[in-house]
């Protein structure tokens, strides 16, 4: 870890870059970066590039959040439509020419086919509503819903064509949108708000 930080600060050092961030870190690891580079006078991560979608929370809204506040650290965030799941393709189960059709997605196709992926296909529908109310498409309301968190700096878009992403840029028009009572709704739908030490003391 030590050699990483180094490394990362010469880097920096000579203009090869002018930030550098962690990718999948755990807490504790990003905690031990940043004690590295006080220690030995080097420059320390400023961001974390985390999966964050509607079905995985935990990281970006619980433990990210705990240290920003105490060394700093943003959160780019990836993958918010779940590597295609929220995009609604699934519903029916596993079209052709979907990723999870091909060879190598076998681990996504077993997801989708869960009873887990099953739960969440549920809750999707009812966010078809939702998305349908708001006059946007289910992976513009994802998208948004990623964006509307204040802790998220910026959200990382996977789009494999044109159309595609500009769809998915799209999400910002949606943004405005996402008032207090849609976001509620929409945690109720997926009834998976994590809580951190902090929610329970206030």
């Amino acid at each position: 870890l030590e050699k990483t930080v180094r490394a990362m600060t010469h880097v920096i050092n000579h203009g090869m870059a002018l930030y550098w961030g962690t990718s999948r870190w755990t807490s504790m690891e990003i905690m031990e970066a940043y004690s590295v580079a006080r220690q030995f006078n080097q420059i320390p991560p400023i961001c974390e590039q985390a999966e964050y979608h509607m079905f995985q929370r935990e990281k970006v809204e619980v433990q990210l959040p705990e240290l920003f506040h105490k060394i700093g650290i943003g959160a780019m965030t990836w993958s918010p439509l779940a590597c295609g799941i929220i995009s609604g393709k699934y519903n029916s189960g596993i079209p052709p020419n979907s990723r999870a059709s091909l060879k190598g997605y076998q681990w996504m196709k077993d997801k989708i086919l869960s009873e887990e992926g099953h739960r969440q296909q549920v809750k999707l529908i009812e966010l078809q509503a939702v998305a349908e109310r708001l006059g946007c498409t289910l992976p513009q309301l994802a998208i948004a819903w990623c964006l509307r968190n204040e802790r998220v700096n910026s959200v990382l878009l996977g789009a494999s064509r044109t159309d595609q992403l500009m769809e998915n840029i799209r999400a910002i028009q949606v943004l405005p949108k996402l008032s207090l009572s849609i976001v509620s709704e929409v945690d109720g739908i997926l009834g998976n708000k994590p809580y951190s030490k902090r929610d329970f003391r206030s």
